[in-house]
């Protein structure tokens, strides 16, 4: 009692797709057979609620996210944020990140970056 590999396989969506748009297309042109008014009334609504759905849509995934707070991590401290953030004294533009380690209490783990250019 197995199946057959064709029933298993799922319907592709372009097939879906095509079958979609081959009724749109008798429906629109069933209006139009029936009163080329009615025909272009029904263009035009369905284009109006095509163009406000995609504007909404739109809207909600176009929103930019909130810029992350960038610093270097390694493997010991990923997922920590810094403890300190110092410029260097020696070499100007640098950043000295300083990070405690939770396995380690009372040692600290640091990183040397360049300053980021957050412009």
């Amino acid at each position: 009692m197995s199946k057959s590999k064709e029933e298993l396989e799922e319907p592709s969506r372009a097939a879906g797709a095509c079958v979609l748009v081959v009724f749109a297309g008798v429906v629109v042109a069933a209006a139009f057979a029936v009163d080329e008014a009615a025909g272009v009334l029904l263009v035009v609504v369905v284009g109006a609620v095509a163009l406000w759905r995609s504007a909404r849509r739109m809207s909600d995934s176009s929103a930019t996210p909130p810029p992350e707070e960038w610093h270097p991590s390694c493997r010991k401290c990923a997922g920590q944020k810094p403890v300190n953030i110092t410029p260097s004294e020696s070499q100007k533009g640098m950043l000295i990140y300083s990070y405690a380690l939770p396995k380690r209490p009372g040692h600290t783990h640091i990183h040397l970056a360049g300053e980021v250019n957050s412009e």
